[in-house]
């Protein structure tokens, strides 16, 4: 663990209000809401019933995040659920938790949303057919590289991408919104098809397995509304802005996605979105035409944009596991001109790419999110356990104890789902990985093995990549 010292470098508080908002909102709106629609309706079988779908997922998660912004007031950490899960059950579970997200979940996000850009920007090269992988997976390499340089350069740079791109993203979502309602105007016929009461709902899939994976998909392009408790250390008066911030930010993501989706039915047969590889550059050809080259660079900046907030989000969970003693020392080191924690950062970026090689979208998404609901019930269940056995925390904000309860019931039902239901053996695999981390934490983190060679490695790093010990900014 690093040692909190005076003169230890500490990261700056630089996030105010409009930058937080744009760093949910920009995460929040990325890939998914050009990439999930196709795969919602394919699972959930009508648009009546994708559009209940987007509008629950968006109910859960603003109940989801005001939980998270009482458990961000009582403990004003960044580190999201490896923190709350530190504090409240103890290190071993919390060690899991950070293991999951350092080698799972946070490079496999960070993977879907390279997969993302790259479809996007390689889809007008291919208008007959879908790119080839070797193209695509080079494609969001690079720009995995590029965002991971950018962030390890200067925090400040960092968020102002993050607001301008955010801004581009409104501004695309705006266009689909409106050339929908336009497109309507001139040719009532798909709307009605696709939103008659008698017709919206038919071939609806009610088992559990196909709504759970519908949930999924939809979830998954709200993914980024916890990103602020990774990084409230940094957020300037985070009692005010952390609560205003997440409002508004997945208030209006939540507004959006259900305009577009209603705009990408209007235009789109069930058929047409379903069978279509980037359903924005769809969208962009039956309604601008020659121009609907257009959408593809929307989408793909929108997914930069998405990149860019994950990448400085996912890098302080990795640095505040490893200021914990859950990993390498070295991953709780700051550059000491900077003050970015570029160790991490780096860290995250080498496994996002080994995940990138073999993965694709669909599956990655799946996976991720079958991970990610049960961390995120291990953490509702321990904010329902702080206000019933720890009432005595001061709490600037409060939620009534039936949220957590509700969402931890979503969360059980999330991954119970695709398992009762469909059992898939990728889903032990995935099981198997996450509880392998024993294997590292008995012996290296608990029993402190080889102690002498981690210390002669650090040190090497430390000079090499030129950083030094952080203390915590509260």
């Amino acid at each position: 663990m690093a040692d909190n010292k005076p003169g230890s470098l500490k990261l700056r508080k630089e996030i105010g209000l409009l930058g937080a908002v744009a760093l949910v909102s920009g995460c929040m709106i990325g890939s998914g809401i050009f990439m999930s629609p196709q795969f919602v309706l394919v699972y959930v079988g009508s648009p009546g019933a994708s559009l209940v779908i987007w509008a629950i997922s968006g109910i859960v998660v603003m109940f989801a995040a005001f939980c998270y912004t009482e458990l961000g007031m009582v403990i004003p950490e960044s580190g999201g659920e490896f923190i709350y899960i530190l504090r409240i059950y103890g290190p071993f579970p919390a060690f899991f938790a950070a293991f999951n997200f350092i080698l799972l979940a946070k490079p496999c996000s960070i993977a879907i949303m390279g997969i993302s850009i790259a479809k996007y920007i390689t889809a007008p090269f291919y208008p007959d057919c879908h790119p080839p992988q070797l193209a695509v997976k080079c494609t969001a390499a690079v720009f995995i590289l590029v965002v991971a340089i950018l962030n390890s350069l200067n925090v400040r740079v960092a968020i102002r991408v993050q607001i301008i791109f955010f801004v581009a993203k409104v501004i695309a979502l705006t266009v689909i919104v409106i050339g929908g309602i336009i497109h309507v105007t001139q040719n009532s016929a798909t709307i009605v098809e696709n939103f008659n009461v008698e017709t919206s709902f038919r071939g609806t899939q009610y088992s559990m397995s196909t709504l759970g994976m519908a949930f999924y998909q939809s979830l998954w392009s709200y993914a980024g509304w916890y990103n602020l408790n990774y990084v409230s250390e940094e957020v300037k008066k985070p009692e005010v802005n952390l609560p205003r911030a997440l409002l508004i930010a997945i208030s209006l993501v939540t507004g959006l996605y259900l305009m577009v989706n209603v705009s990408y039915l209007a235009v789109m047969t069930p058929k047409e979105l379903m069978s279509s590889s980037a359903v924005a550059v769809t969208w962009g050809n039956k309604v601008l035409g020659s121009w609907g080259w257009i959408m593809s660079v929307a989408a793909a900046l929108s997914a930069f944009g998405s990149l860019n907030g994950s990448f400085f989000s996912g890098g302080r969970v990795c640095f505040v596991a490893a200021r914990e003693g859950h990993m390498p020392e070295i991953l709780s080191m700051a550059h000491v001109h900077r003050l970015t924690p570029s160790p991490a950062l780096i860290f995250t970026t080498v496994i996002s790419l080994v995940v990138l090689i073999p993965g694709d979208f669909q599956s990655i998404v799946n996976f991720c999110s079958f991970t990610a609901w049960f961390f995120y019930g291990i953490t509702l269940g321990g904010l329902i356990y702080l206000k019933i056995k720890r009432k005595d925390l001061p709490r600037p904000y409060s939620v009534p104890i039936v949220l957590p309860i509700l969402v931890l019931l979503v969360a059980i039902f999330l991954v119970l789902a695709p398992i009762i239901d469909n059992p898939q053996i990728e889903y032990l695999y995935v099981a198997l990985f996450i509880l392998s981390g024993a294997l590292i934490y008995v012996p290296f983190i608990h029993f402190k093995i080889c102690p002498g060679l981690l210390r002669k490695m650090t040190v090497f790093l430390q000079l090499f990549l030129e950083v030094a010990p952080a203390d915590k900014n509260l």
